[in-house]
């Protein structure tokens, strides 16, 4: 392939339902609505104990301004991609979130705030991330994330779970460390808002796990998994420019053809 001549550039391809706009807000609004996520482990854990006060109106705050960031995301790509049918299908946890979590809930389905933990686990989709996390610093702040869930599930067991008087923090702490472990405890979820937060923490647990292993698994087999990629690279280069020289013989071969046509038009046009 000559070195004038111009490359020619892929096509970009966007997720299903959306163009090149909403992609790009999509990508932008991704790490402030996973702050907004993650905000609600302080607000169920200061509205579970019910402190009252200054903390109270605090945690007030925080539940209507996740939600209201959750709506507004909702809202703002609604409007903007072109198929909405297509790109609610494909991201339903949007909508879930906006419906069944809002701060007007029954005192019965207050527990089902625990599901904006979930909008976190989107970043993962993100490709620079999911390069970076199976990395040993991915791994060092996947380890720190786990301990904050450890800690935070412990307090928000402890909170949602009225009718065991007998536990304390402590105790809802090595709950949550052994359910996320999957190694289990006499201790037993009996609200609906224990069993929210059981199942995330096996969630996260499970999610960690598999993590080291990728990461394990990255570090005994990347080298190979790299030079495996590098010769496919290379053997598709290859074939693109022996595909282009094909090409431009092709071309050559009609330009020929052309000239030899248009030759014999003119002869014949020429005699008697």
């Amino acid at each position: 392939m000559s070195s004038g001549e111009p490359k020619a550039e892929k096509p970009t391809v966007y997720p299903p339902g959306m163009d090149e706009l909403s992609t790009s807000v999509q990508r932008r609004l991704e790490v402030p609505m996973a702050i907004a996520a993650a905000l609600t482990v302080p607000m169920v854990a200061i509205t579970e104990s019910h402190p009252g006060g200054a903390l109270e109106t605090v945690a007030g705050i925080l539940n209507w301004a996740t939600w209201l960031a959750f709506l507004f995301e909702l809202v703002v790509m609604l409007a903007i991609v072109p198929d909405r049918a297509l790109w609610l299908r494909r991201n339903p946890l949007d909508l879930v979130l906006v419906v069944f979590t809002p701060p007007l809930l029954p005192p019965g389905l207050q527990g089902l705030r625990v599901l904006r933990l979930l909008r976190v686990l989107r970043l993962v989709e993100l490709t620079d991330l999911t390069k970076f996390i199976f990395t040993l610093r991915g791994v060092h702040y996947a380890a720190i994330f786990a301990l904050l869930t450890v800690v935070g599930g412990g307090a928000l067991f402890d909170a949602l779970e009225p009718n065991q008087e007998h536990l304390s923090t402590w105790d809802g702490i090595y709950w949550a460390l052994t359910t996320m472990t999957t190694l289990g405890s006499s201790i037993q979820p009996t609200d609906t808002g224990g069993q929210i937060v059981a199942t995330v923490l096996v969630l996260v647990g499970l999610g960690f796990i598999a993590l080291v292993t990728g990461a394990i698994a990255r570090r005994f087999f990347g080298p190979e998994l790299g030079r495996a990629e590098q010769e496919l690279e290379s053997e598709i280069s290859s074939a693109e420019e022996i595909a282009q020289r094909e090409l431009r013989n092709i071309r050559e071969q009609l330009a020929a053809l052309e000239v030899a046509v248009e030759r014999m038009v003119s002869e014949r046009a020429s005699s008697p």
